[in-house]
């Protein structure tokens, strides 16, 4: 049967900026080899499916890469929770909770200025794990090992979809990354860990405490323009480091410049570990699977 669908972009200040998602409203017919050739000819990110009628966990949706189906992720969990507050609601919601595989994720809508919302969403209790060699992920990066801010730890966070998170001393280091897929199918290979996120205290803007990009090529995406899961995990490595000083943090966050996709993303914490992330939702096209 015809399978409607929304395209909005993620973490945008403007139309055809942050990251692209594709929701497919009422899936539940679709099976699951169905949903990944679906998410296959997209071939954004991540392609989202509601699955059914809401519970008390929540709106039921799956999370689709081009190569296979994962628990969570930030943009699709932003993205989705727009499409279902806008088009399937028979009233606007100040709060629209998810029923993901990680379990009820809600996602509440502020208004941020006189014409802007942002969504946020409360991300699952993070956790972390292994701290990695600077010279072992400096060679995934492409980079020499002196690029790597040594006064930092690489390691890893989740709050969902482990990161490895790779602090840099300065945005020459971030754009000259030049990922080195042998090295990091290596990497990645006996890891739980699939993305790689770099990051550095050197935005562009006055306006934001960070730049960073994110490379999974292990879920077919070679680098995302904005990534709300990797983006949460930042914002525990930087609560548990107390990397700006404290352990409750609040940071607006750059990604995308170097794909011609920029957007902004923002982070909170709190001292009690709570992991938010934040941004704005645009609807950009609606139509038809056949």
């Amino acid at each position: 049967m015809p399978q409607p669908f929304h395209i909005v972009d993620v973490f945008a200040q403007e139309r055809y900026t942050g990251n692209q998602l594709a929701v497919v409203t009422d899936a539940g017919e679709l099976t699951t080899e169905e949903m990944q050739q679906i998410a296959e000819e997209f071939d954004y990110s991540e392609t989202t499916f509601i699955t059914g009628e809401p519970t008390d966990a929540g709106w039921p949706v799956r999370i689709f890469t081009p190569a296979e189906e994962i628990p969570f992720a930030g943009h699709p969990t932003l993205g989705t929770a727009w499409v279902i507050r806008e088009k399937l609601r028979n009233e606007p919601a100040e709060t629209v909770s998810l029923d993901l595989e990680v379990g009820t994720v809600p996602v509440t809508i502020e208004q941020e200025t006189d014409t802007t919302e942002f969504l946020w969403m409360t991300q699952p209790e993070p956790t972390s794990g292994e701290q990695i060699a600077p010279k072992l992920v400096a060679d995934v990066l492409g980079l020499p090992a002196e690029a790597i801010d040594e006064d930092w730890p690489v390691q890893v966070f989740s709050t969902g979809l482990p990161t490895v998170l790779v602090p840099l001393v300065d945005r020459t280091a971030l754009e000259a990354i030049q990922l080195d897929r042998a090295a990091y199918d290596s990497f990645v290979a006996d890891r739980d860990a699939k993305l790689v996120m770099p990051f550095c205290a050197d935005p562009r803007s006055e306006e934001n405490d960070l730049a960073t990009r994110m490379f999974a090529p292990y879920f077919g995406v070679p680098e995302d323009p904005a990534t709300g899961s990797a983006t949460g995990c930042l914002a525990a490595y930087l609560t548990a480091t107390e990397y700006f000083g404290s352990s409750a943090v609040s940071a607006r966050v750059e990604q995308g410049y170097e794909m011609g996709r920029p957007s902004l993303l923002g982070l909170s914490t709190e001292a009690d570990r709570t992991v938010r992330v934040g941004g704005q939702v645009l609807p950009v096209a609606e139509g038809t699977l056949y």
